[in-house]
């Protein structure tokens, strides 16, 4: 049973069950699992829609506390953190459009999508809080991804 499509570029992408499917118990279920991806992208506009809130709470305590207008770089990197969430948050609601709308796995947004979260994790680190076990924890996962990225993106100039 060959699922492999092609879609208006010519890309090829995995159609999941053929609309025609036999199995109505499979069908039936299939459309269960559309229904809760679809649910999921709703969930994650309110977690956009809330994390944007956060930043413009986080923005409002730092500059309305002394001295005002002004932010420390504790305050800057928790600003940024708060930021980030959000674009982590947008890049995983992309990923459920893509997969809605084409039933690609974007694997490249995906790993991209790991690699601005970890990056996010760099950023907002407190190097006298951790370990160096964690440290290099983090620095075999942001290697990992940067070359499974890299290996993606070489792949496709192919």
């Amino acid at each position: 049973m060959d699922n492999e499509k092609k879609d208006d570029q010519g890309l090829q992408y995995h159609e999941e069950l053929p609309p025609a499917y036999d199995d109505r118990l499979i069908a039936l279920l299939h459309r269960i699992i559309r229904f809760a991806v679809k649910l999921l992208a709703v969930l994650m506009v309110l977690v956009i829609i809330w994390g944007i809130g956060d930043v413009i709470h986080v923005l409002y305590t730092r500059l309305s506390q002394p001295p005002f207008l002004l932010l420390n770089i504790n305050d800057l990197l928790e600003t940024f953190g708060a930021f980030l969430a959000v674009l982590i948050a947008i890049e995983i609601f992309i990923n459920i459009r893509l997969y809605l709308g084409t039933n690609i796995v974007p694997v490249k947004l995906v790993v991209a999508t790991a690699l601005m979260a970890i990056s996010r994790k760099v950023i907002i680190l407190d190097l006298e809080k951790i370990t160096s076990d964690y440290l290099l924890g983090i620095a075999a996962v942001v290697l990992g991804l940067g070359l499974s990225y890299w290996l993606i993106t070489k792949e496709e100039k192919s």
